[in-house]
This record gives structure tokens, C-alpha cells and sequence, in this order.
């Protein structure tokens, strides 16, 4: 009785996504489990809902203790099922999902070999004419793959393309999963690719993968992550036949995965990071639209979705990024934007640094609800954000559905919120980019001169008092390294002069300063006097 009242509320929490109908569910299970003695007919299969139950909260709440306690409940009931049981194929696949899920979570090799162990004996026991074999063999594929991202074994991936391959031949084309089994095999051919350099692998790549992405919505929640995987894919295309069409496809798919409100900030904030890599070497991909994608995901990116230690290491990519922005508006004229994309991540580094208020803590100490909300939302929809985790693929098709439009939800929640924050006074660009005008109506004191030095050139983006646009001055006997250097001779200066350290100061060495002076005289010959000059030119000429 309290076993079938707990299967009950189990579905019908699938079917109406109520969390109370599966806390219902997991108590009336587990009284259930407790008062049925160790030879009880059904113990099983209580077992095996009971393990369903926790998986479905575990997908719900993400808590490791319900995965961990849904992979006992499981075992425990495959262990107590005979060996011609008509169940055992789905109790077996389902059990190997668990563990995969759980690979994904902690990285541990033990749980791939044993959803490996359990995916293998389900399909062993599946009929080919039985309807879910092509999922059993889709998720057999994606744990083998897995193996060989983590051991190098080219023999996984064999397998992987092998089960993948036999499984879509079994699909047929109104199957719900096959969109999502396409993409599969087309990851596990890019894989190949990469190890063999084989092009056939390539082509069969972007075939599949644009077969999946022609079967679902333009809000789906895989769109963004397909699309980028696909636009690497013709980058590469176009490095091995130069036809110039492969990088007009790979723009078009970067900007979707970049720009599709459905994709977590973080998540394309590191999509638009590659395609600004990649548009570096080709012109073709357009690297200023790729910088300006980047820069304006920028300030969600530091501030939504993550942790304090994520902020900090995340940090060192923003001021890589800034330099590398800026140098390339450089080189295509675009001065004003380069000035803008540097201060933009000067603020975001410095507000870091300092501990200043966050643009969220601002939100947050006028309208607490409508900050909590955001932030809530945002980190959902990164969690979400993930094709990593398997389906229990036991023709729960509602489940997979309901998960997506959970997504949906999530991804337009968001974007209100955002447009809510913005309507409020004094949070007109929250977390939007500053925009050159603002520096440029601070000049009526003195000029704004901003260093920018890259790995293969350095700059002065120089704004005078007066006007209305941004010069720039090259500084070619002035470098990176050299920059690095004159810091490090007057660390190495201030440091033997005790100047570096709190508290006791130590006695003087003589004959320590040769370095510091050095490092000054570097510093004003090639960086500072030429600016100044420039700047004294551009005055007289702004007099006459």
C-alpha cells in the first residue's frame, strides 16, 4: 500500500514537476522499504523505486546524497533480480546512467567502469527489434567516449562511434532522441578527428551535428552548445580546404551560441572568449564583433552566477582579454572602442580588487527581492545549461520534455529580470558596459591617457580636454616584456632598499638604486616623453 501510494506521487511529480509529490513520494517509499521483511516478493522492485525517486530529486535539487543513495537503492535491487526478469535491461541501464551522472559530478574512473559494466549487460539482454535498444546504445557510446577522454584509448572511441552509429541506423526519424544521438555521434567523430586528422571525420561531424540542430527550436537548450561546437568544427574545415564559405558558416554559428538568451552568461561568455581566439588568426570571423560579443557578456560573467574563489581566478582571463581587445580595435582604427573595452575591464578588475560593491550588491541593497531573484535564476540557468547529463532513458519522454521547458522558463525569467533592473532609477546599464561617451565628457580637467601594452605592440589611447574623439600614438621601442622587465627592476630595487616590507625595515645595500634608475629611464624614454611630446603637438596645433 505505502509502496504503490509512493509510485503514485512519483508520477505524478512527473508529470506536474511539483517538488512536495516527490517528498511524498521518497517517504512513503522508504516507510515502505522499512517495515518489508528481506524475503519479501516485492522488495525489488520497492528498491528500484525508491531509486528512482532520489534520481528524480537529485535531478531536480542536485544533491549529491540523492545520487549516492539512488545508486544503493539500485544495486541493492538488481542484486535481488533473477537473470530472465523482464525488468532487468531497464534496472541495468538505468543504473549505469546513475553512475555515469555521477562520473560527471566527481570525475571518478570507478563510476565510468561500472556504467560501462551495467550499460554493456543491458544491451546484451535487449532484443533488436526492442524500442529502446538505440538509447541503450547512444548512452553505452557516451561512456565509452568518456573513457577515452579520461585514458587516451583509441579503442574507446572505436566503440563509442560504433554503438553511436548502430544505435541512429536503429532510429527512426519522429524519434524524440534523435536529435539528441545525432550530437552525440557528431562529438564523438569531432574526437576522432582531432586524434586521426582524418577529414572524413570532420565531414561526418558537421553532417550529423547539423541534422540535430535542424530538429530543434531555436529556444532549445542545447542550441547554444551545439552551435559552438559546430562553428569549431568549420573553423577547422576551413583550415584543411581554405574555402572561404566553411568561416561564414562558423561566424554565423559562433554569434548564435554567444547571443541565444537560452545559454547561461558564463557559458557563452566563454564561447564569445574562442571565437575572439580563433577570429585573431582569421580575419573572416570578424575579431572586433567577436571582442565587443565578449565585452558586453563581460560584466554578467564576473558578476552572475559565481562563486567569490570564481571571481578571483576569473579575473586573470578578464585582463588578458582587455589587452588583447584593445590591441586588436588598434590595429582596425577603432580607437574609441579600445579605450572603452580597457576601462570597461578596469572597473570590473578593480571594483575585485578593492572589494568595492558589486553592481548585484547595489541592486541588492535597494531592492533585495528583485537582486535574490536574479541571482537565483542565473544560477539555475548555468546548471541547466548542461548536455553532460543522460536521460534514464526508460520512455520517460515527459521528464525529458518537462526539463526543457524548465530551461525555457529559466532563460526568459532571466532576461525580465534584467529588463526589470534597468527600467529602476540610477540602474539604467546595470551590468552593461561603459560606453566611451562617459570617459570622454570627464576630460574638462586634463587629458585621459591609457597605456595598452600587447604581446606585439604598445599604445597610448590618448582623449585632450575639448574633444570628441580618441587619438592613438604608437610606441614601438616600448614592449610587453619590457614592461615586465622595469617592474621587475624595481621590485627587485624597493625590495633591497627595505622598501617592500612591513613591519621591521632592514638596513640599506649599497649601491642598489642603478637598477631603479635604469628601469625610470627605460620607462620615460620610450613610453612617457613621446606621449608628452604628443600631447605638447597636439595642444600648439589645437591653439593656432
Amino acid at each position: 500500500m505505502l509502496a504503490n501510494l509512493g509510485v503514485s506521487h512519483c508520477n505524478q511529480f512527473e508529470r506536474l514537476g511539483e517538488l512536495g509529490d516527490l517528498e511524498k513520494a521518497i517517504e512513503h517509499q522508504s516507510r515502505a522499504l522499512a517495515l518489508a521483511p528481506n524475503s519479501h516478493s516485492r522488495l525489488p522492485a520497492i528498491l528500484a523505486n525508491l531509486g528512482v525517486s532520489h534520481i528524480n530529486r537529485f535531478d531536480r535539487l542536485g544533491e549529491l546524497d540523492d545520487l549516492d543513495k539512488a545508486i544503493k537503492y539500485k544495486s541493492s535491487a538488481i542484486a535481488m533480480t533473477p537473470d530472465g526478469h523482464p525488468h532487468l535491461q531497464t534496472m541495468l541501464a538505468n543504473l549505469g546512467v546513475s553512475h555515469s551522472n555521477r562520473f560527471y559530478r566527481l570525475g571518478e574512473i570507478g563510476d565510468l567502469e561500472k556504467a560501462i559494466e551495467y550499460k554493456s549487460r543491458a544491451v546484451a539482454l535487449t532484443p533488436d527489434d526492442h524500442p529502446d535498444l538505440s538509447s541503450l546504445l547512444t548512452n553505452l557510446g557516451v561512456s565509452h567516449k568518456n573513457r577515452f577522454q579520461c585514458l587516451g584509448e583509441l579503442n574507446d572511441l572505436e566503440k563509442a562511434i560504433e554503438y553511436q552509429s548502430r544505435a541512429l541506423a536503429l532510429t527512426p526519424d519522429s524519434h524524440p532522441h534523435l536529435s539528441i544521438m545525432l550530437s552525440y555521434l557528431s562529438k564523438s567523430h569531432n574526437s576522432r578527428f582531432e586524434r586521426l586528422g582524418e577529414l572524413g571525420d570532420l565531414e561526418k561531424a558537421i553532417e550529423c551535428n547539423v541534422c540535430a540542430l535542424e530538429l530543434i527550436d531555436d529556444d532549445h537548450p542545447a542550441i547554444c552548445q551545439r552551435h559552438f561546437v559546430l562553428a569549431l568544427s568549420y573553423v577547422y574545415y576551413y583550415e584543411h580546404t581554405n574555402s572561404i564559405s566553411h568561416l561564414q558558416d562558423s561566424l554565423h554559428s559562433f554569434r548564435i551560441s554567444c547571443r541565444s538568451a537560452v545559454g547561461a552568461p558564463r557559458t557563452r561568455f566563454r564561447y564569445a572568449r574562442q571565437w575572439t581566439i580563433h577570429a585573431s588568426r582569421h580575419s573572416a570571423l570578424n575579431s572586433i564583433e567577436a571582442y565587443q560579443t565578449t565585452i558586453d557578456l563581460l560584466p554578467q560573467f564576473i558578476w552572475l552566477g559565481a562563486t567569490i574563489s570564481q571571481r578571483y581566478q576569473d579575473l586573470l582571463t578578464v585582463q588578458t582579454l582587455a589587452v588583447d581587445a584593445a590591441a586588436a580595435a588598434i590595429v582596425s582604427a577603432e580607437y574609441a572602442l579600445a579605450l572603452e573595452w580597457l576601462e570597461n575591464a578596469r572597473c570590473v578588475v578593480w571594483n575585485q580588487h578593492l572589494m568595492l560593491r558589486s553592481p548585484l550588491d547595489q541592486l541588492q541593497s535597494s531592492h533585495p527581492a528583485l537582486a535574490t531573484r536574479l541571482k537565483i535564476v542565473t544560477e539555475q540557468l548555468h546548471n541547466a545549461g548542461s548536455e553532460s547529463r543522460e536521460a534514464m532513458l526508460s520512455s520517460d519522454l515527459m521528464a525529458e520534455e518537462m526539463v526543457a521547458q524548465e530551461h525555457r522558463r529559466l532563460a526568459k525569467e532571466h532576461d525580465k529580470l534584467l529588463t526589470q533592473a534597468r527600467t529602476l532609477p540610477n540602474f539604467e546599464d546595470f551590468l552593461r558596459p561603459i560606453k566611451v561617451a562617459r570617459l570622454i565628457g570627464s576630460t574638462g580637467h586634463g587629458p585621459i591617457i591609457v597605456i595598452n601594452c600587447d604581446k606585439d605592440r604598445c599604445d597610448a589611447l590618448i582623449i585632450l580636454p575639448g574633444e570628441s574623439d580618441v587619438s592613438n600614438l604608437s610606441l614601438p621601442d616600448f614592449s610587453a616584456n619590457k614592461a615586465r622587465d622595469a617592474r621587475s627592476m624595481i621590485e627587485s630595487s624597493l625590495k633591497r632598499q627595505g622598501l617592500r616590507e612591513r613591519g621591521v625595515r632592514v638596513r640599506q645595500e649599497l649601491g642598489v638604486t642603478e637598477g631603479f634608475k635604469s628601469a625610470l629611464g627605460m620607462i620615460w624614454n620610450d613610453l612617457v616623453k613621446p606621449t608628452l611630446d604628443f600631447w605638447a603637438t597636439r595642444c600648439v596645433q589645437v591653439t593656432r
